[in-house]
């Protein structure tokens, strides 16, 4: 009995207990869901699109914005995420019908979703956003400049009729800006407009408030006969003038612009846009024509004239998006500074760079990768270590000194700038002692990454945090994608190819196939070596002169192959084009018209040579007349390269005429006067007819009257013949006695008596 009333009990206490925990275990239940949803309905990073209004509005122009508008406004709706149409605006001389065209497109209810910021930067030579591309910042929902720019005189271009100006205010009053209103347009457009700034006395919920408004005369007499309370008027525009006003001055009158900024990465953080989001895309508003290249292996100057070569080969094929694939641990310093500038300057050719990491970009390799636009890697692909070594003997790896690391450091710096991604995070990844700290700006609370150095010379602007773990003492900064995505310098990782076309615009239907190096790459590569060219031009010459002698055509044929290989190898490393190979055969022509036409070495021969080695110059270089230190180095090496061509083949030439007859195998190609055997007989006895050379070897030593004046080819009597005649040195008057001296075939060389 006693053991069954335990039991009971028990039993009792554990139904009490389980009744206890049910709320316990709900609450752990709805907790954890509730974290689910948090996740799963995590709102979405904005998107955005920058486009740059430079010059005349067209056509284009227009399609660009207006396309880029309604693609933001699908895809807004579509994932339900904050859209920005980011105009970057400049200096420009457009019409009025465009530009208020644009602007309507811009304020239509169909984007909705879309908020327009006009984007005003430093002005360029001091130059003022006016005229009619003043008008597109109006019509913007936020107006954002640089401390220093300006915006104003719209009728800088042309005066604006009344139903112009009726056309700008009306835009302005549908209030898609709170910072601008009637007076401000009006202030833009009218001279004679006093503008002024009052605070007046409103009465709202039954409390009085104050209110600042810009108001014109007339909307602050309508104001007084209403009897409103208005106190501190200040005049902010007189008339006499066009109303202009600085980024500095409409914040501080807090005016036009929501804020200032002092380039694209201060908005990009002030919106929380995703890194790169506010780069000029040529891909906005138009179809993705994209290439991809690969950098696989080991980075030398080889990878470097492919590279080139292909980037070069893109853009003459209208592509607008150049995709890196990029998997190498790096290489020489000097090629991948080279592919990095380039890439980094394709910017002025409105294409779009992308590099995509699936397993490592170290090294030389990082360099290349920090040049693109946009980064995207797997999440544990790696990228950095660009610490700069040297190859001592033996094989060894030795850090380089520090006046290497200097220029590494300084490398950095300047790819870091010109793609706005912290100099201090890519410095850390050459010299393993630099510390990059966390800072917070004082006051919009912005996050950088920053070296102590840079912290301290912005004058407590930037307020030091923690310190970047990596880049502790001893330690070249190598991160993941994960942590270069937090570190903000890569863009969000992908998990695969697909995935990456997804993130960039590239249709999953559209076939994207890297170009990679070939064995016709290596060939070209070595055909332009500085030996290989030497060798080929040397060659190349020898050959011709040697058919000359032998008019086998042997030598023909490898004088044309030489050269053949000569511009093919430049045609493919973008050096040469068609017009060095019609100036090259223009030159063989000048030079066979002077040995088989025209006696002597004159106006045909020297201008033939001439243009045989300007085409051969052009031809090993990417321009005319050189520009730049490195240009002129590289026309020293071809003039270089070239000329002593020349001199090792008239040192050759003279060798293998003294020689020539004695020389295996050339002997027997060179034509032989027939040996004397026995008494000869007068052809002229045998009814043999003497041919036109013959005649020319009865000449010699004979005397006669030159016809023309021999510079130094001409004409001459000699005898009962009036012959083709070269004067062995000066010039010889028309009238002087001459005498044969030399028979070569058809050349007749004479000396004045």
């Amino acid at each position: 009995m006693t053991k069954e009333l335990t039991l009971k009990r028990l039993a009792y206490m554990m139904a009490v207990l389980s009744l206890a925990c049910l709320p316990c275990m709900a609450q752990e239940e709805a907790d954890g869901d509730a974290k689910e949803a948090k996740v799963d309905n995590e709102p979405l990073a904005p998107i955005a699109a920058l486009v740059v209004v430079k010059g005349v509005v067209d056509e284009v122009t227009f399609s660009r914005i207006t396309n880029a508008a309604h693609e933001l406004q699908h895809q807004a709706v579509q994932e339900s995420r904050d859209a920005y149409l980011m105009l970057e605006l400049h200096r420009g001389s457009s019409r009025f019908g465009q530009i208020h065209e644009l602007a309507k497109s811009l304020t239509s209810a169909d984007l909705t979703r879309v908020k327009k910021v006009a984007w005003i930067p430093e002005p360029e030579k001091g130059e003022t956003l006016d005229g009619m591309n003043a008008i597109l910042a109006l019509a913007c929902n936020e107006i954002i400049m640089h401390p220093d720019a300006e915006i104003g005189d719209i009728t800088r271009d042309k005066e604006l009729g009344v139903d112009e100006q009726q056309l700008v205010v009306n835009l302005v009053e549908r209030r898609h800006n709170p910072k601008v209103n009637k007076a401000l347009a009006l202030a833009m457009m009218d001279s004679q407009q006093v503008i002024r700034k009052v605070d007046v006395e409103i009465t709202k919920d039954g409390n009085k408030t104050t209110e600042s408004r810009v108001v014109t005369d007339d909307e602050l007499r309508t104001l007084r006969e209403l009897k409103t309370v208005i106190m501190n008027p200040e005049i902010i525009k007189d008339a006499g003038v066009v109303g202009t006003f600085s980024g500095e001055r409409a914040r501080a009158l807090d005016i036009l612009v929501v804020r200032t900024a002092t380039d694209r990465n201060e908005i990009r953080e002030s919106y929380g846009l995703p890194f790169g989001a506010l780069r000029d895309d040529p891909t906005v508003g138009q179809e993705v024509k994209p290439v991809m290249i690969s950098i696989e292996g080991v980075i030398d100057y080889q990878l470097q004239e492919f590279v080139n070569r292909e980037i070069d080969r893109a853009i003459a094929n209208g592509a607008n998006m150049i995709i890196f694939d990029v998997d190498s641990p790096g290489g020489l310093l000097d090629p991948s500074r080279q592919i990095s500038d380039k890439i980094a300057d394709l910017e002025e050719d409105q294409v779009r760079t992308v590099a995509y990491i699936d397993n490592e970009a170290i090294s030389g390799a990082a360099i290349i990768s920090f040049g693109c636009d946009e980064i995207y890697l797997k999440p544990d692909a790696m990228i950095g270590d660009a610490a700069p070594i040297e190859v001592r003997p033996g094989g060894a790896f030795e850090r380089a000194p520090e006046k290497i690391l200097s220029i590494v450091r300084e490398i950095m710096k300047i790819t870091a700038d010109k793609k706005g991604r912290s100099a201090g995070l890519l410095q850390a990844m050459c010299d393993k002692d630099l510390k990059v700290y966390e800072a917070r700006h004082a006051e919009s609370g912005r996050i950088a990454y920053m070296t102590e150095d840079e912290i301290h010379a912005a004058n407590e602007e930037w307020v030091q945090g923690n310190i970047v773990p990596e880049t502790r003492e001893d330690n070249l900064l190598t991160i993941s994608g994960e942590r270069a995505h937090e570190l903000r310098l890569t863009n969000q990782p992908v998990a695969d190819f697909d995935q990456f076309k997804q993130r960039v615009g590239i249709p999953q239907t559209q076939q994207v196939t890297p170009v990679a190096q070939t064995w016709v790459d290596t060939l070209v590569y070595v055909l332009r070596s500085k030996p290989v060219m030497f060798l080929l031009v040397v060659c190349g010459i020898g050959c011709i002169y040697l058919e000359l002698y032998t008019m086998a055509g042997l030598f023909a044929i490898g004088s044309a192959t030489c050269f053949s290989l000569f511009f093919w190898a430049n045609f493919l490393g973008g050096t040469a084009g068609w017009l060095e190979v019609v100036f090259f055969l223009l030159g063989l022509l000048c030079i066979g018209l002077e040995v088989f036409v025209i006696p002597g070495f004159g106006v045909f021969g020297i201008s033939g040579g001439l243009m045989i080695f300007l085409s051969l110059v052009l031809a090993s270089q990417t321009f005319v007349i050189p520009e730049t230190s490195g240009q002129v180095d590289e026309m020293a090496w071809s003039l270089g390269t070239i000329t002593t061509a020349m001199v090792v083949f008239t040192i050759g030439a003279s060798i293998v005429t003294r020689h020539l007859g004695t020389m295996p195998l050339l002997n027997r190609m060179v034509l032989q006067p027939p040996a004397a055997a026995g008494p000869q007989l007068d052809p002229m006895q045998d009814g043999h007819e003497l041919s036109e050379v013959e005649r020319n070897y009865e000449l010699l030593d004979q005397q006669g009257t030159a016809a023309t004046v021999l510079r130094p080819a001409g004409k001459a009597t000699i005898g009962d013949r009036f012959v083709d005649v070269v004067s062995d040195g000066p010039f010889i008057k028309s009238g002087s006695t001459i005498e044969v001296v030399d028979v070569q075939g058809n050349k007749i060389v004479v000396r004045e008596v």
